[in-house]
């Protein structure tokens, strides 16, 4: 194996400035509320309306400035979404056993019952997220979804935002970013509710407020800059990969750009034309700072080793543009997201094609997939039986709990026994 160019992987790092910060806020938020929140919106964002929850009005004149097209192809897309949380759905069935005579064990899939969904905006006003995290909740049976996303700074929201809010499904919808949105969610200020989930991806703040707020509330994941990465053989397209690997690079100058290949001549082709391509894309301040510092090309000598490669960087977005795909299918085991052959591409699934795009980066998919509609749900197991099966059971209980000493537990065993024995 060779790398080519040499770029850094990276990992989830615990920024001692921003963990700081954030405290800090979160601190000052749950104390102050409002207050505090609005302090903050003004800072940051130089907003400060009148309420940050829209009402309908203000909703339905934010859809009334989206485009009939951009409706429809919003539709589009949450219609795949949706049919794609619903087949997921269909697959979470409950379960009822009998293990032994006269004990029944079982588990049914409760939803939570509030979620807080954020829609980040900053660099892109990445309004697709509205699907992504809304519409999963709302078909497990979320009851109350509450969604934010920050103002176009200064000057209001972007309307194809609000219209994707409210088409996925969000009972509120608020206006506002960052650290005090998470916290507007998670706290219940402003008469929302307090949310049971925080989902949705953002910034590095962002992040390390879902990070803090954890055990407050669930979470979805943790996610950093996102990544993607290309394996490709000799039967690859180099200008087509070199495409898709921008097309994640524009993301943010800290975007991780990866392709590992099996030939030297296949790495100098695409670079070659990465090269090319970077030159005249209209994005390419952000690209090309993400392909300087976060690129690499690895040379593989063998399909395996192509495929521990992968498995160790571990990446959010992985493509596939090989000949032996149901061999890489088959053995990779760690990536967010798979997409088999050059006829898909990472934007497919970050908009339009139905898979979730909050995926994990920075290494978590080692231990962890993407928000999908079984996180909104909680399973939980019950135990019934009848009052024989309870008496064998209590009399294993009862010498299990006297070996390590817990006296009332083996009591709860034994009034048990001395009630259904004799029965």
């Amino acid at each position: 194996m060779q790398i080519r160019k040499h770029g850094v992987q990276r990992l989830f790092e615990n920024d001692a400035e921003t963990a700081a910060t954030v405290s800090a806020m979160l601190i000052e938020l749950e104390r102050h509320g409002m207050d505090a929140v609005r302090r903050y919106s003004r800072q940051f964002d130089d907003w400060d309306p009148a309420a940050f929850r829209l009402n309908k009005t203000q909703i339905d004149e934010a859809i009334a400035q989206v485009s009939d097209q951009a409706i429809r192809d919003t539709d589009f897309c949450q219609s795949n979404v949706r049919s794609f949380a619903q087949a997921q759905l269909a697959t979470l069935l409950p379960l009822e056993v009998e293990t032994r005579p006269g004990v029944i064990l079982g588990h049914r899939h409760i939803p939570v019952s509030t979620v807080g969904s954020y829609i980040p905006g900053g660099r892109y006003p990445m309004f697709g997220s509205a699907q992504m995290s809304i519409i999963p909740a709302r078909v497990a049976g979320v009851r109350e979804i509450v969604a934010c996303t920050p103002p176009v700074k200064g000057s209001g929201w972007y309307p194809a935002t609000i219209n994707a809010m409210a088409k996925a499904g969000a009972d509120h919808i608020c206006v506002l970013g960052g650290v005090p949105a998470m916290a507007m969610m998670a706290f219940g200020l402003d008469g929302l509710p307090p949310v049971d989930i925080l989902c949705g991806a953002g910034n590095k703040f962002v992040a390390e407020a879902k990070r803090q707020l954890f055990g407050r509330c669930g979470i979805d994941l943790l996610a950093g800059p996102t990544e993607i990465l290309v394996i490709a053989d000799e039967t690859a397209d180099p200008a087509l990969v070199a495409c898709d690997l921008l097309g994640q690079a524009e993301h943010d100058p800290v975007s991780g750009v990866c392709l590992i290949c099996l030939s030297e001549s296949f790495a100098d082709r695409t670079i070659a034309e990465l090269e090319k391509q970077l030159a005249v894309l209209p994005t390419r301040d952000v690209a090309a700072l993400s392909w300087r510092d976060h690129g690499i090309v690895y040379v593989a000598d063998s399909d395996d080793e192509a495929i521990a490669l992968s498995d160790r960087y571990a990446p959010e977005h992985l493509e596939l543009h090989v000949a032996n795909i149901d061999y890489y299918f088959n053995n990779l085991r760690n990536y967010g997201s798979l997409f088999i052959g050059e006829e898909t591409t990472v934007a497919y699934g970050d908009k339009t094609i139905g898979t979730n795009h909050i995926l994990p980066t920075s290494r978590a998919s080692r231990y962890t997939g993407g928000l999908w509609v079984g996180k909104f749900l909680k399973t939980c197991t019950y135990q019934r039986m009848t009052p024989a099966a309870s008496v064998e059971i209590a009399k294993v209980t009862d010498r299990q709990c006297v070996l390590e000493n817990m006296l009332a537990h083996a009591i709860t065993a034994r009034v048990r026994i001395d009630r259904y024995e004799t029965e």
